[in-house]
């Protein structure tokens, strides 16, 4: 029974040391029921790795939830979007805080409705090259270097499906304008894999709603609080 009591001491110790340290680190955070840290705000009042966020109803906007990771205040890398009832929505990727690459977007029943393509600033890359298009068409007539900005515009192919997956039209994007517009009724979408590997939320929210209501989580977001 001694040896019992001395292993819960020393993972309360643990715990509260681990508490203690991350909020020597963190302006505030929380943790999920496994004891990973979500939520982060550093010192700098910058988010910081994985978050969780609800958005609650409003003006007749139905609520949701989203998860993905942020550095430096802006989004990076996949972000997935649920709707109450643990249905996805969305998966977009991000880069320095601007849409990059693709974004899918479905029906409640899993079902691709729309496929987009962006590009996004490389803060890496300070000089990007754009085309220069004739007047009046959409040939390219030259080439130039221009200073690179934060921007994030359409650019490549989306793709928009009718319930079922059935093809509608397709639209070719240069860099935020339209170059080109096909419609072709006989293309079916082939199914995108399982983004989540699982039918619903990951386990990340599913953990994070169990053990905070709705109200609480915002609440918590609100004031910064920790919660162990």
């Amino acid at each position: 029974m001694k040896n019992i009591n001395f292993k819960i001491a020393a993972c309360i110790m643990t715990l509260l040391l681990f508490s203690f340290c991350a909020g020597a680190q963190y302006k505030s955070f929380i943790l999920s029921p496994k004891g990973d840290t979500l939520n982060v705000v550093d010192k700098n009042n910058l988010k910081q790795g994985r978050w969780v966020i609800s958005v609650v109803e409003l003006r007749g906007e139905p609520g949701y939830d989203e998860e993905g990771y942020f550095k430096d205040d802006k989004k990076t890398g996949p972000w997935r979007k649920y709707n109450s009832t643990g249905d996805i929505l969305a998966v977009e990727n991000y880069k320095a805080g601007g849409k990059e690459g693709v974004q899918e977007y479905f029906t409640f029943l899993g079902d691709l409705i729309r496929h987009e393509e962006w590009k996004g600033y490389d803060p890496e890359r300070p000089y990007d090259t754009i085309a220069v298009y004739g007047q009046g068409n959409n040939e390219v007539s030259s080439y130039k270097i221009v200073k690179a900005e934060q921007y994030s515009v359409p650019n490549g192919v989306w793709k928009y499906y009718a319930p079922g997956e059935k093809f509608i039209k397709a639209e070719t994007y240069d860099h935020g304008r339209l170059i080109k517009a096909d419609n072709n009724t006989a293309i079916v979408a082939k199914k995108p894999a399982d983004v989540t590997g699982e039918v619903g939320k990951t386990k990340e929210i599913l953990e994070y709603e169990k053990k905070y209501s709705k109200k609480k989580r915002k609440q918590m977001e609100r004031e910064g609080k920790t919660s162990l």
